[in-house]
């Protein structure tokens, strides 16, 4: 059963009248720097995971925004065309930072940054951008009423969907090419 270090320092503290009174090698002790330990340990996974999440988190978004005044489901050539949109959504600022950078400068990181996430983009658009399914119009609801949350895109159908047009079907939560 997972101990939080609030729960244990709560339980030693009932059991004692001064935490400080501990020894440096005593069970209380052992028991607070173990449950410190997991505290730490699963703060940094999660700052993973989430890290790792959020292009995906940010293109959901995205998506959610751009879609509430749809009402039909998007056609091929309709979804194509909305993919382009929210692939080339930065050029303009991309264009702007070039412009305001001085001759002979290296670029800015933000204007790398931009150029790199156009640049995966596109790759992935190549072999399948993984999004949600908004040809289907059960999908396209759902995804309207979304709450916002990475586990509320469980009910939601997705898709990876290529450059030449093809639908691939897909899982959540995106894996390799699946």
């Amino acid at each position: 059963m997972p101990v939080t270090l609030e729960k244990v320092h709560k339980q030693i503290s009932k059991k004692r009248d001064t935490l400080n009174a501990l020894h440096e090698n005593s069970r209380d002790a052992h028991r607070l720097r173990k449950a410190g330990a997991r505290d730490d340990r699963l703060s940094r996974h999660n700052a993973t995971v989430n890290r790792a999440r959020q292009p995906y988190m940010d293109r959901i978004h995205y998506i959610h925004e751009a879609i509430q005044e749809t009402t039909e489901a998007l056609t091929i050539e309709e979804l194509t065309e909305f993919v382009a949109k929210y692939i080339n959504r930065d050029t303009e600022e991309i264009k702007q930072l070039e412009s305001e950078r001085r001759k002979g400068r290296p670029p800015s990181k933000r204007e790398e940054a931009l150029k790199q996430r156009v640049q995966t983009e596109d790759r992935e658009f190549s072999t399948g951008l993984w999004m949600p399914d908004l040809t289907d119009q059960y999908a396209l609801t759902a995804m309207k009423v979304w709450n916002r949350h990475w586990s509320g895109l469980s009910a939601i159908k997705f898709i990876r969907f290529r450059k030449d047009g093809e639908k691939l079907s897909s899982t959540f939560p995106p894996k390799s090419m699946s």
